[in-house]
């Protein structure tokens, strides 16, 4: 039989399937043949009408899931955006000269100094470029650092060293590239520069970062151009700072300057860096929270993305008859994607007290609820102060700001007073803190506010006239709140979901009376564990990577000295080593020297300590205790005691020596130590002990977590 063509419109076909009239599974024989037929004929109907139909479908899950995301999020106030200056990968020679200056910095001081520099030399120089640039930013690649510096002829590096002679975060991929590939010949000969170093000069390495550099700079055929600055943060920073630029301006002057500049430049008075301010209905502060809250949708966390964890135990290790107090915490990293090895440190933005911001609050005389963001451009989007604040915090409210973001307890720096003393109503107290940021003040400064630790508060109630807007108090009186940095003390071997810190509570008295409590110690003396309360305390945090590791090979012996909470890593390298040992991995001996006051006041972790050795993680467990005996008695004393037997660990069996705690003092004494055992034990001279000392170092197997 010769079927017929049907043709059928698109809607009378879609209505004859949805009512069941084209059913090829319900159909009869007779009509099947039929029912292909009108398929056939209208296939391309068909395709058309079922990719109209996925695509309804597909519009009408959008639609439902948009709506239930949209009631569970209320809709924030925009948090200002940092101002971004996009440079152009293509230079134009627009026939001035540029200078280039890089920072490396921890806490921000380096930069602020780079953008101090930058800043005058722009007033003075106008015939030249100049551009503030972070080390970590300047290059994607060791390729391109030394593409990129092979084009610089002028530049200022300040660059800070902290730790046992470590460069800074941001510095570090720089540092290492510039340190470790320095067989390029005399590459740099079209490079001038200075060098500015921030340090402290009661540790063993000052300024070892700048002073590396330099040597580099030199060897490599760039031309130094003024003295390395040596920054030292045990004094004033900002005087060494103030001296070395001083010495700046006269070989810029040859430099930058031509016949037709003249001589004479304009005096240069420091602008009083403010943030643009807006205020916002106080209705909106419900919204605020939400720049920690979110932490966590970052994939890579770091200190300008830190993963909010919330605290899941918290315990005293000190017992009762101890007068003060160690807190053992730990951080549930569950599901947040935030990773760690055993002797990294973690990171912790803490918040300052109740009592300490209600003080600042009353100080400023303004309202707790007063709810307002920060801006680093002008209505208009110009950049504000050539660009030199620091990134602004999210819309919030006075409390949350002080309470997060200002570092309320330190004592302030000298451009801190200017700017108190720019909005002093009292003349006599405007005249006072000038007098105290001046050259001429200099000793009165040193001892009235440095050695007497004068708060920021303090200086405050101390000049009551001193008003600033908040623009200018958070951009230039109160700096921002740094995250305090813990040695982990565990291992992800035995705690892969949380990470342990071991704190001592910082509370004593100043010079003034004032009784200074820590601002991150006390949070987490304070802090409310989840085991106790769903509740529970949280802080955002992140992990920085260290090279204190234990070594690749287990069976190599090692010496571990950390009195007090420098015990912290040695308890994650004894967990560690403890599964190590489980998996059945043969070690090698190991020793550890912790030293405390008296076993029964704060021998912390003692159990288990003694459990490690009882399994066999850790050979032998050797403890000073300085105030049980008639003479104070510390690890170092302890040392010598097994002089031998270290000597021997480390000349015969390759073994690896490490050091926690105190750089000021414990490792300085425990580092001489080291010094006079090679010399007694290996019958070395101080020369040749200095030397062996020194290639311990340089091959990683003296390792030092100090602070």
């Amino acid at each position: 039989m010769q079927s017929s063509s049907v043709k059928v419109s698109p809607i009378n076909l879609m209505s004859s399937i949805l009512k069941g009239k084209l059913d090829p599974i319900n159909a009869s024989s007779e009509e099947l043949p039929a029912i292909a037929g009108i398929i056939t004929e209208n296939r391309e109907v068909l395709m058309v009408l079922t990719t109209s139909i996925a695509v309804l479908i597909g519009c009408l899950i959008l639609f439902v899931w948009r709506r239930s995301s949209g009631q569970r999020s209320s809709k924030a106030v925009e948090a200002p955006k940092p101002l971004v200056v996009k440079e152009s990968e293509l230079e134009v020679d627009d026939g001035k000269k540029k200078v280039t200056i890089f920072f490396g910095t921890q806490t921000g001081t380096a930069e602020g100094f780079a953008k101090a520099l930058a800043e005058e030399a722009k007033a003075r120089y106008e015939k030249a470029t100049f551009r503030v640039v972070d080390l970590d930013d300047y290059a994607a690649d060791d390729d391109e650092y030394e593409e990129k510096l092979k084009k610089e002829t002028f530049a200022f590096f300040f660059l800070a060293t902290y730790g046992d002679g470590e460069p800074t975060d941001n510095a570090a991929r720089f540092y290492k590239w510039f340190t470790e590939k320095n067989e390029k010949g005399e590459w740099l000969q079209k490079l001038q520069y200075g060098i500015f170093g921030l340090g402290n000069r009661q540790y063993e390495h000052f300024n070892k970062v700048a002073k590396a550099i330099d040597e580099i700079l030199v060897a490599q055929g760039a031309k130094r151009i003024v003295p390395v600055g040596m920054g030292d943060d045990d004094k004033c920073i900002e005087d060494d700072f103030t001296a070395w630029r001083e010495l700046v301006w006269p070989e810029l002057d040859q430099l930058l300057r031509t016949e037709d500049d003249g001589t004479v430049s304009t005096p240069y008075t420091a602008m009083i860096s403010e943030y643009r301010v807006v205020f916002h209905d106080p209705a909106d502060a419900s919204l605020q929270d939400k720049s920690w809250a979110n932490a966590n949708g970052h994939a890579v966390h770091d200190a300008q993305h830190p993963c909010r964890s919330n605290v899941a135990a918290r315990r005293e290790l000190h017992t009762p008859a101890s007068n003060r107090s160690c807190i053992h915490l730990e951080f549930d990293i569950s599901g947040t994607g935030l990773k760690y090895e055993t002797g990294d440190h973690v990171g912790v933005y803490c918040e300052n007290l109740k009592e300490t911001v209600e003080e600042a609050e009353r100080l400023l005389g303004l309202s707790p609820e007063t709810y307002f963001s920060i801006h680093t451009d002008t209505e208009d989007g110009l950049p504000i102060s050539g660009g030199s604040l620091a990134p602004p915090f999210p819309p919030c409210t006075l409390r949350t700001a002080l309470t997060r973001y200002a570092d309320l307890l330190n004592f302030p720096k000298k451009s801190a007073l200017l700017a108190l003393a720019a909005h002093a109503s009292e003349p006599s107290e405007a005249e006072r803190l000038r007098y105290l940021a001046s050259p001429a003040g200099k000793d009165e400064y040193a001892q009235w506010v440095v050695a007497n630790q004068r708060s920021l508060l303090e200086i405050m109630a101390e000049f009551p006239s001193a008003k600033p807007p908040l623009g200018v108090f958070f951009a230039s009186v109160a700096p921002r709140l740094q995250p305090r940095y813990y040695s982990i003390s565990s291992s992800p071997r035995v705690a892969p979901t949380r990470i342990h810190v071991t704190c001592a509570l910082v509370y004593e008295t100043t010079p003034t009376g004032r009784i200074h409590k820590g601002v991150c110690s006390t949070w987490m003396k304070n802090a409310t564990p989840s085991d106790e309360q769903p509740t529970c305390s949280w802080a955002p945090i992140f992990v920085r990577q260290s090279n204190f590791k234990l070594p690749a090979d287990p069976s190599v012996p090692i010496i571990m000295i950390g009195p007090g909470t420098g015990l912290a890593p040695f308890r994650g390298f004894l967990q560690e080593r403890f599964a190590l040992k489980e998996d059945g991995v043969e070690l090698g001996a190991s020793i550890f020297f912790f030293g405390c006051r008296n076993r029964k006041e704060d021998f912390i972790y003692e159990e288990e300590l003694k459990n490690f050795v009882e399994t066999g993680a850790l050979s032998e467990l050797v403890v000073a205790f300085s105030r049980e005996g008639p003479t104070k008695e510390y690890v170092q004393h302890k040392m010598m005691e097994r002089a031998s037997d270290l000597w021997n660990m480390l000349s015969s069996q390759g073994g690896y020596i490490y050091v926690c705690g105190d750089a000021k003092g414990m490792a300085r004494d425990v580092h001489r130590t080291i010094h006079t055992i090679a010399q007694e034990q290996g019958s070395l001279n101080s020369s040749q002990a200095e030397s062996l000392v020194k290639n311990l170092q340089m091959t990683g197997r003296y390792l030092r977590d100090v602070w």
